[in-house]
């Protein structure tokens, strides 16, 4: 089982020195969120919070994933940075081939891009991309990724996106793992069929054993089922030994910790070595221990 360390709306000065705790605590990631803007008016449901609501967004710090994440890479040698998720369909292709390559460059291929399809029609309004067709989209996205990732000439054709021969440099020496997030059935279908991965988004915990078991089943109806694949899961089972051996059997390979909740209005106020504190206490109490 690997360890990732979940932070997120927080004082920006706070992730460096975070991102080098994590990694001498020996976690093997840190999670990276994305959020573009705030709407004034929106009446959409935010679908992984109890209520659905969204204030708890409103005047919170998010930093640009691919400008923090170099960053947080400068000052770590091992650690591995999941973007959680990136709001893929609000975004073009080819400027996304392009942060996510450099990134995985400058941080010798320990990125992982996490992508999912933002809850918020008002994001890609704001951004002047359609709200439908998003699913159809994003799965040309994928291939356009990669296929500039790859290095060389590039060119595709497809419904949505017409991008002529290019290509870019320098590209990482690895693939870039690709992890789709979401819970509906076209998220676990892609995820199965295209993806290198799977992120949970949380909710109700009970939902979990259900989704995990459809997402097998997906697997190996598509005939993915013994390529690589990680499942990224947020669990209270991961607080304890016996915890993170029953993900284990469920087929979960990275668990998401974070120790403060973060659907609050309020801002965070807990200081950074509170923080240090609590993450030094996982690592010794439940890392240490099912590596022991």
């Amino acid at each position: 089982m690997r360890f990732s360390y979940a932070e997120s709306m927080t004082d920006p000065a706070f992730y460096l020195p975070l991102a080098k705790a994590v990694e001498e605590a020996g976690y093997d990631s840190m999670v990276v969120p994305d959020s573009i803007c705030y709407p004034r008016e929106s009446d959409a449901q935010y679908p992984y919070n109890p209520d659905g609501t969204r204030e708890f967004l409103e005047d919170k710090p998010f930093l640009e994933p691919f400008s923090l994440i170099p960053a947080m890479g400068a000052v770590t040698e091992r650690l591995r940075f999941v973007t959680f998720v990136l709001k893929l369909p609000i975004r073009h292709p080819v400027l996304v081939a392009k942060q996510v390559t450099s990134t995985a460059v400058l941080t010798d291929n320990r990125l992982l891009l996490g992508v999912g399809t933002s809850p918020w029609p008002e994001d890609y309004a704001v951004c002047d991309v359609p709200w439908r067709g998003r699913g159809r989209r994003m799965d040309e996205q994928l291939d356009i990724i990669r296929g500039l990732g790859a290095g060389g000439f590039f060119e595709y054709h497809g419904d949505v996106f017409d991008v002529p021969a290019i290509k870019m440099a320098p590209v990482p020496t690895r693939p870039v793992p690709i992890l789709i997030g979401g819970h509906h059935e076209a998220a676990l279908r892609r995820a199965a069929t295209a993806g290198d991965g799977w992120l949970h988004g949380g909710g109700d915990p009970a939902d979990l054993p259900g989704l995990l078991a459809r997402l097998d089943q997906l697997r190996h109806e598509h005939g993915t089922a013994e390529r690589p694949f990680e499942v990224h899961v947020i669990s209270l089972d991961a607080f304890s030994i016996d915890g993170v051996r029953r993900l284990e059997e469920l087929g979960v390979t990275d668990v998401i910790v974070g120790f403060r909740w973060p659907y609050q209005t309020e801002q965070d106020t807990e200081s950074l070595g509170t923080k240090i504190d609590s993450l030094r206490w996982f690592a010794d109490n439940v890392i240490a221990k099912n590596r022991g």
